[in-house]
């Protein structure tokens, strides 16, 4: 397996962001990348309605994290900052 470049990294984590993106929006919320720490923590920031949803945590673990991974498999956790 290749590793990726910091810069393909979070090109690749920019991509996942990309495809869950919609579906946020479409609930009025939306989802934004604060960084990426040691090439495997993803900190991310829900944003509008999102924030106060009662299940904001099931999706950031069942849909942000599951669709990250597919993009960028070393990534072991989707931490939101809200």
């Amino acid at each position: 397996m290749t590793t990726q470049t910091s810069e393909e990294l979070k090109m690749n984590v920019e991509k996942a962001l990309e495809e869950i993106r919609p579906f946020l929006q479409s609930d009025g919320g939306d989802i934004t990348l604060v960084s990426i720490d040691n090439e495997n923590s993803v900190k991310v920031r829900l944003e509008g309605a999102c924030v106060g949803c009662s299940v904001n945590q099931m999706t950031l673990k069942s849909g942000v994290e599951m669709t990250i991974k597919k993009y960028a498999p070393q990534i072991e956790e989707v931490v939101n900052l809200n």
